[in-house]
């Protein structure tokens, strides 16, 4: 049986190299961290809690940490720990990850620019030197929070370094609230405040936009759905005028036809009694 340890990290905000963070960050809670003592009895595995046992610090042998190098202008100029805005026109970034040994555990090169050897030595003395001095800054953290927190139960550390009863502190002590006499307190207040030198039953808004305080206006997609109408009933317009004219110029057609197929009409006079017969193209317009 073995320990499944998982480490979760969580970007809050950053202003560049959070490559360097990041790896600080997971190699110290790995050290800080103590997983509860076992024992094994033949295939029996017992986990003791921290009351029967004090909890054991995990086998970490040497603690890589990275340090990133941004490059400009081909390589010409050197930047170590870039921010946010000198990251947006690096040319290439270089991480190198060393321990306090100089075992150097892993390199990453990214971007367009082609280092040579000597650029690659030359970070590599430079990591050597940044990481024994965040390796000492780090042994000494531990230890402050060995002697502090775990053997004296004192509070140490960021969590408990933060202050309480501040806005932008992330926790408050609870206190009670007396909400006896709320109403005469707001109604004194209301009292002594001044009427406002302006009333506006509709909220005024000089320059539309998405967002506003207050009862609202109306909104502007209506203004599109309605001009959309106007299109659609615009286009269907067209298309039953079209299909109208399409329509009258068959009924033509069809009457055309109609006459000219037709047979031909016979006249009578009764007076006379003389039969006349006409063409469909000789008939008089006001003959009945």
């Amino acid at each position: 049986q073995v320990w499944q340890i998982r480490l979760d990290m969580h970007l809050l905000n950053h202003d560049g190299n959070i490559t360097d963070a990041a790896s600080i960050a997971g190699i110290v809670a790995l050290c800080h961290f103590r997983r509860p003592d076992v024992s094994v009895q033949g295939e029996e595995v017992t986990v003791y809690t921290p009351e029967e046992r004090d909890p054991v610090p995990l086998s970490i042998h040497h603690m890589p940490i990275c340090v990133s190098f941004a490059f400009f202008h081909q390589g010409t100029y050197l930047l170590v720990d870039p921010t946010e805005r000198e990251e947006r026109v690096m040319d290439g970034l270089l991480v190198i990850a060393m321990n306090k040994h100089h075992e150097i555990c892993t390199i990453q090169s990214s971007g367009v620019v082609m280092l040579l050897q000597d650029q690659i030595l030359r970070c590599s003395k430079i990591t050597a030197v940044k990481v024994a001095e965040i390796t000492e800054l780090i042994q000494k953290a531990l230890e402050n929070d060995q002697k502090a927190s775990r053997k004296e139960g004192g509070k140490f550390g960021f969590a408990d370094s933060i202050p309480n009863q501040r806005i932008t502190a992330f926790k408050m002590e609870t206190a009670a609230v007396d909400t006896n006499d709320v109403e005469e307190q707001a109604g004194e207040i209301i009292a002594k405040a001044d009427p406002p030198s302006e009333v506006f039953a509709n909220p005024v808004l000089h320059t539309p936009g998405t967002a506003q305080i207050g009862e609202g206006i109306e909104s502007s997609w209506g203004d599109f759905e309605e001009s959309e109408k106007e299109e659609a009933a615009e286009e269907e317009g067209e298309s039953e005028a079209a299909a109208f004219d399409c329509e009258k110029v068959e009924t033509e057609d069809t009457s055309t036809l109609r006459e000219t197929k037709s047979e031909p009409i016979v006249l009578s006079d009764s007076e006379d009694e003389e039969v006349v017969i006409l063409e469909p193209q000789e008939l008089p317009r006001k003959t009945r």
